[in-house]
């Protein structure tokens, strides 16, 4: 009984990995509300602000081409870790905005559970989107 229990709770942990549809679509809004204006509303870094930055940002659509560890395999947690911002890995250069705690400043009123789990959600939506365009 208790076997079952835990077993039934793990598995349940499990089912919010797989990727729909509506995931992404979440994502590209996500996206086009924060990353759009630096990288593009097609992600080939292009956007509004491009002239007025000293580096061009980078195109998102060749994510898992420059793979450099696992050649065109789209690198999951890295991009995860570099929108988070707050992990060290600073591999955009220091110029795009930390999510991480964005995020997490927008949904302080679901207190802290509430507030990780929106954050890393959303997180998760923006690299699950950025997996979808890859060239």
């Amino acid at each position: 009984m208790q076997f079952t229990k835990l077993f039934a709770a793990a598995a349940s942990l499990l089912l919010p990995l797989s990727v729909s549809a509506q995931d992404v679509d979440y994502g590209q809004a996500l996206y086009e509300q924060y990353c759009a204006t630096c990288h593009g509303l097609n992600g080939k870094g292009a956007g509004p602000l491009t002239e007025l930055m000293l580096e061009k940002p980078e195109d998102l659509t060749l994510l898992s081409a420059n793979n450099e560890t696992e050649p065109g395999a789209f690198p999951m947690l890295r991009i995860i870790h570099v929108i988070d911002g707050r992990t060290g890995v600073r591999a955009h250069g220091g110029s795009m905005p930390t999510y991480g705690e964005i995020f997490m400043s927008e949904a302080v009123d679901r207190g802290q559970t509430g507030s990780v789990l929106e954050t890393r959600g959303r997180i998760l939506s923006l690299a699950m989107y950025l997996e979808s365009i890859q060239q």
